[in-house]
């Protein structure tokens, strides 16, 4: 199994549709965010009358002996807000101790660079090793969700080096919990279940979207791997376990075969529904955040902004910037590669239409 290869497409439904093209804040595709694989608060959720959920499960089939040892990883985005602030007065430098005096403002004007209010993200992970599958149908394992509220300061400077402004990023509370549990079907083989759980309590009325999101999961996704086993397809189980894998229930989550191609020690369970073995195009130079597009489109879309719009892209956000300066430095003969490539050719059939 090729880790990166596993974390590669892990990594792309982690930042499915974080921003759109043409990439600015002012666009109508980016005033509605954060709308995949969100694991909200419970009191949001039941509120919505079911629309959102605050629990999410994948189950899929484990053939294992009882040496088998399995690890569960839950990854997620947890938002950040950004919020840009005028130092009055200006410094030489940062203080020894405590915060420096800052007005906040909507916008932060340091030389020709903006510094819009906006919505970041910090990627999340949880990690559950060397879990025995054979136990797992007397002992589930619960993991608590625990993850602290805070507040970050970073300190700007203008053209001579002189600190005006500030930009201070706060993420919110979460509480919730990963339940690992499995049932045996028949020797050596399990169904195993994982369950993510958002109860973290809200400030505000539990029919805010914007307070919820605050605390929530967002893009969850799990990557289950076994050492000394293999997971069996659910698209295309062996006939025999064509009924156990009918029967598994997955609920805002689809697991399917990941990594190099024939592999079957690692299951993706993506919000997003994947086939067996799902891959990123090699000839794909990085991240658009919308991996159901043709890069080559996106790429050239990008080439033809304005200057005032390529500015508002990068005041907005430093994946945005990268990827925007990525996208100018290809070569030719990267573009090139973009356009098409065959990867299979086989014989026509007399019942093809």
């Amino acid at each position: 199994m090729s880790r990166s290869h596993v974390e590669r497409v892990a990594d792309a439904v982690l930042y499915e549709g974080y921003m759109l093209y043409p990439y600015r804040p002012s666009s109508v595709k980016n005033r509605q965010r954060w709308t995949f694989g969100g694991v909200y608060p419970r009191a949001y959720a039941e509120s919505q009358s079911g629309a959102d959920a605050w629990e999410v499960r994948t189950e899929c089939l484990l053939a294992a002996p009882p040496d088998a040892t399995l690890t569960v990883r839950v990854r997620f985005l947890h938002l950040l807000e950004r919020q840009p602030g005028e130092l009055t007065p200006p410094l030489t430098a940062c203080p020894a101790s405590g915060e420096p005096s800052f007005r906040p403002v909507p916008l932060l004007q340091i030389g020709d660079r903006s510094y819009p209010a906006w919505q970041e993200a910090t990627e999340r992970e949880e990690r559950i090793e060397g879990v025995s599958p054979a136990r797992l149908p007397e002992q589930p394992i619960v993991l608590p969700l625990r993850i602290a509220a805070g507040r970050t300061l970073q300190p700007l400077a203008g053209p001579d080096g002189t600190l005006v402004g500030v930009l201070t990023r706060v993420h919110e509370r979460i509480d919730g919990e990963i339940e690992v549990a499995a049932r045996g079907l028949e020797p050596d083989l399990f169904r195993v279940t994982v369950s993510v759980r958002n109860e973290s309590a809200l400030d505000k009325a539990a029919s805010d979207r914007e307070s919820a999101l605050r605390h929530t999961l967002i893009s969850t996704h799990v990557i289950l791997h076994v050492a000394g086993g293999a997971f069996v397809s659910l698209l295309d189980p062996p006939p025999r376990w064509r009924d156990d894998a009918a029967a598994c229930r997955n609920v805002g989550l689809w697991p399917v075969l990941a990594g190099e191609e024939g592999g079957d020690e690692t299951v993706l369970a993506s919000p997003i529904i994947l086939y067996d073995h799902p891959e990123v195009a090699p000839e794909s130079p990085g991240d658009l955040f919308d991996a159901t597009e043709i890069d080559e489109i996106l790429t050239l879309r990008i080439l033809t902004l304005t200057e005032d719009e390529k500015r508002e892209m990068i005041a907005a956000d430093d994946r945005a910037q990268a990827m925007l300066e990525r996208t100018e430095a290809l070569a030719n003969d990267q573009l090139l590669g973009l356009h098409g490539v065959m990867r299979e050719i086989r014989p026509r059939r007399a019942d093809d239409v």
